[in-house]
């Protein structure tokens, strides 16, 4: 028999069990213990107990999917008219089909009793209360190409995909950063300077990046005068853990408007990649929407290559009160 409760304090052992169930399968950093979810997911100022649901079947845990929201437009506190089912985990070892679909409805009846009138399926910035450093890479992605049991359920509960992102990573060994006119030109005009640690700007990017050590990379000019463009990058793993080697996510790369498509961004970056080279980066992750030529073609001539593809999901919902 299939049964689904909310969160209990008892259950993070069980969840991280959960979690290395699927050992192996992409875009799950491995492995995964209560402490880090209590770093990463419990401790968020928003976190809601009866947002957390498990699956069991008879006695025996089997799943579990995570549902919140985002921000409000100042960023300074939650917004329920958006929500998103963040994550859904199923093992290997059960109806994994019966077991999603069943989460994701669990999911939809918290979303709405808070309010939602528009439901997503999948974590991306701005909604993507939790799971950052757990799941995708530099971002939330949606939901992963890989992640079957996921897509299917979505698919099954009704929900439309509306938008794809690109997953996309290199090794930083044997980096050379484009050269041509624009770049040398760039170099001539151009200092990069790096921020360590910069403050959050708001109260939902303390709450989403607050774990992560940031370096922000800013272009000004060699004459002086403000920041005309800026890259972000923050640590793959959360502050306090190790990995094998290190690796740092993308997370902003923005250019002043009246100075775009003149080389700054590549110039930016590819100084980044060499400062971070400098400082032990082996690894470099970003992403970018699929449709987004611009960032496409400026993350290929920097080297980076297609390593997963994340699908956005989207569910309309009306009340009867709507109708």
């Amino acid at each position: 028999m299939l049964h689904y409760r909310t969160f209990r304090n008892t259950d993070p052992p069980v969840l991280s069990e959960l979690w290395r169930s699927r050992q192996g399968q992409h875009g799950l950093y491995q492995p995964v213990w209560p402490s880090l979810l209590e770093q990463l997911v419990f401790a968020k100022l928003y976190f809601d107990y009866e947002g957390l649901v498990l699956a069991f079947e008879d006695d025996r845990p089997v799943g579990f999917a995570h549902a919140g929201f985002g921000p409000n437009d100042a960023e300074d506190g939650v917004s329920v008219e958006l929500g998103t089912t963040c994550l859904v985990l199923v093992r290997r070892d059960c109806d994994e089909g019966r077991v999603a679909a069943g989460l994701v409805e669990q999911c939809e009846q918290y979303l709405r009793r808070r309010g939602a009138k528009v439901l997503y399926g999948g974590a991306i910035h701005p909604l993507s209360p939790f799971y950052l450093g757990l799941y995708g890479g530099s971002e939330l992605p949606g939901v992963l190409k890989s992640d079957a049991p996921a897509n299917e359920a979505f698919r099954t509960r009704g929900y439309k995909e509306i938008d794809q992102v690109m997953v996309l990573r290199r090794e930083l060994a044997g980096f050379q950063p484009p050269m041509d006119r624009r770049q040398m030109q760039a170099r001539r005009q151009m200092i990069v300077e790096e921020i360590v640690d910069p403050p959050a700007r708001s109260w939902w990017e303390a709450c989403t990046l607050g774990e992560f050590h940031l370096t922000r990379f800013e272009l000004a000019p060699r004459v002086g005068g403000q920041p005309v463009a800026r890259a972000t990058f923050r640590s793959i793993e959360a502050a306090g853990t190790t990995g094998v080697s290190r690796a740092a996510g993308l997370i902003e790369l923005e250019v002043d408007e009246s100075l775009r498509r003149r080389g700054l961004a590549v110039f930016l970056v590819s100084e980044a990649f060499r400062q971070l080279m400098r400082q032990g980066v082996s690894l470099v992750e970003a992403q970018c929407m699929c449709h987004n030529e611009a960032a496409r073609g400026l993350y290929e001539r920097l080297g980076l290559h297609h390593a997963d593809t994340g699908t956005v999901f989207r569910k309309e919902w009306r009340s009867s009160n709507d109708e």
